[in-house]
């Protein structure tokens, strides 16, 4: 089964050729086979997993470069698999957002197969190749398809992203010269007893925690993602929300805690009043925002903090209890996908407020049910679920988070409950000035949505319901990959 690793990075970057020589009406139907198919592959690889076991599974390894002991070593657990699933699902979502032109699609399965590589690599020169791979195709789909203030949001975005990554590469030579391995496994079990010594691991921790912070991003690396958000295609934006910052959160599981775990406990405290910080302060960014966009763009940086909430709390505890540390893991590997899936859906729907507007502001629209009611309806359960509405998918995410961390961080989690609050607001405020009230007069001609936009809409909808109902389908894909944390964390 290994070669189902394979085929879903080369199928994408095949298909990214192909779409060269396509007809351009054409160029959309393609890449939506290519998606078809590694998503029949992710399938396959989930039909396979053995959710029983905690070991890396399909591993793939081959000799690369053994002077310095680099090799193409992939493999997946629970969370690879998770991220996976989430890829495959994601990127047929943002292929339905608009017509765009062949160059579009190309870049955007380029990114697709470097999301996939990613999420598979264990050795981290093959992490780092396909997380950089993913930097520069993200720039050109801000920079060529943005909208208004592209040039600085997509420089930006670069700037940050770069020397972000920089400071990563510089802080794992470094962890390499003294330890001589770049392996993931290895380098965990390291970690447990102290990975380096002296003044200078401090050092080689900034720079991959800044690394991973401006991805994710977290308070005060955040600055750039508004820009990048309420710039970017519509497409673009549901696979930066969607995908791209949970390469953040990822690197954070796989790379730092398990390299660092002393260090983190040391500067514990600092480290999650960052993530409460994220997630009361942008929710309330999102509070001030009239446009639409942005207000979505800040409330991903607040989801996203509720993720790190959850690690910061098990990681930086001193004698974690293991349920506690297990539900806490559990609601952060189950909101990264929940908040992928949500996220993306809301950025779909101020997609097609815009497009039939030509404006995505607050003060844009009025009495849109009055019009529209199948798209308010559907787009009212896509924000009660970023709420955390009882029986849809962000509530159970949300609920393990805070189960876990209130044992393991009362005073921080309960700070941060305040972000869930102030989310409310921002939502009930968004439904009333969209919703309710007299029908714009620019609204009256609005259509409802079309039978394409209800064939994408339906699916993802019905998934929301799916994991909030039923979340054990997909709790039981990483249990045992959680348990095996929580025990190495411990």
């Amino acid at each position: 089964m290994a070669h189902l690793i394979t085929g879903l990075i080369f199928i994408p970057l095949l298909g990214a050729l192909f779409l060269s020589v396509v007809p351009p009406r054409l160029a959309r139907p393609a890449a939506l086979g290519c998606s078809f198919i590694t998503g029949c592959l992710a399938l396959e690889m989930w039909h396979h997993f053995d959710a029983a076991n905690p070991a890396l599974q399909m591993i793939q390894q081959h000799v690369w470069i053994p002077a310095i002991g680099a090799q193409a070593l992939a493999g997946i657990d629970g969370l690879s698999l998770l991220l996976v699933l989430l890829t495959s699902l994601i990127f047929p979502f943002a292929f339905c957002a608009g017509r765009m032109s062949r160059g579009f699609y190309s870049i955007m399965l380029v990114t697709q197969a470097a999301l996939y590589g990613t999420f598979t690599a264990q050795n981290f020169v093959l992490w780092f190749l396909f997380y950089e791979m993913s930097l520069l195709p993200a720039f050109l789909l801000i920079r060529i398809w943005g909208g208004e203030k592209r040039d600085r949001a997509a420089t930006k975005f670069f700037l940050y992203t770069f020397l972000g990554s920089v400071a990563l590469l510089l802080s794992f030579l470094y962890i390499y010269f003294v330890r001589g391995t770049f392996d993931f496994a290895e380098l965990a079990v390291l970690g447990k007893t102290g990975l380096l010594t002296g003044n200078l691991r401090w050092l080689a921790f900034a720079g991959i925690f800044l690394g991973l912070a401006v991805k994710v991003p977290i308070f005060p690396f955040h600055t750039w993602l508004p820009d990048a958000y309420e710039t970017a295609p519509t497409g673009a934006s549901m696979v930066l929300t969607g995908l791209l910052s949970k390469m953040g959160v990822y690197g954070f599981i796989r790379l730092l805690l398990p390299l660092f775990p002393n260090e983190i406990r040391i500067v514990g405290p600092w480290l999650l009043g960052l993530a409460v910080c994220s997630i009361v302060f942008a929710s309330l960014a999102a509070w001030a925002q009239s446009d639409l966009k942005r207000m979505v763009a800040y409330l991903s940086i607040n989801h996203l903090g509720y993720c790190m909430l959850g690690l910061f709390a098990v990681t930086a505890s001193t004698a974690a209890p293991a349920v506690e540390a297990q539900a806490a893991l559990s609601g952060v590997f189950l909101q990264i996908f929940n908040h992928g899936l949500t996220a993306a859906a809301l950025f779909y729907f101020v997609g097609l407020l815009e497009e039939r507007r030509g404006a995505r502001g607050l003060g844009d629209f009025g009495g849109l049910m009055q019009r529209t009611p199948l798209l308010c309806g559907w787009m009212s359960v896509a924000m009660f679920s970023s709420l955390g509405l009882p029986g849809l998918n962000g509530f159970i995410g949300e609920f393990l988070i805070f189960k876990g961390s209130f044992a393991l961080a009362a005073g921080y989690t309960a700070a941060a409950v305040l972000g869930l609050l102030i989310t409310a607001i921002v939502f009930l405020r968004a439904m009333q000035a969209l919703f309710s009230g007299p029908l714009a007069d620019t609204c009256g001609n609005f259509p409802d949505l079309r039978l394409g936009e209800k064939w994408v809409v339906v699916p993802v909808t019905l998934l929301m319901f799916a994991v909030g109902l039923y979340p054990q389908f997909v709790l039981h894909i990483f249990n045992s990959t959680v348990t095996q944390m929580a025990r190495l964390l411990g």
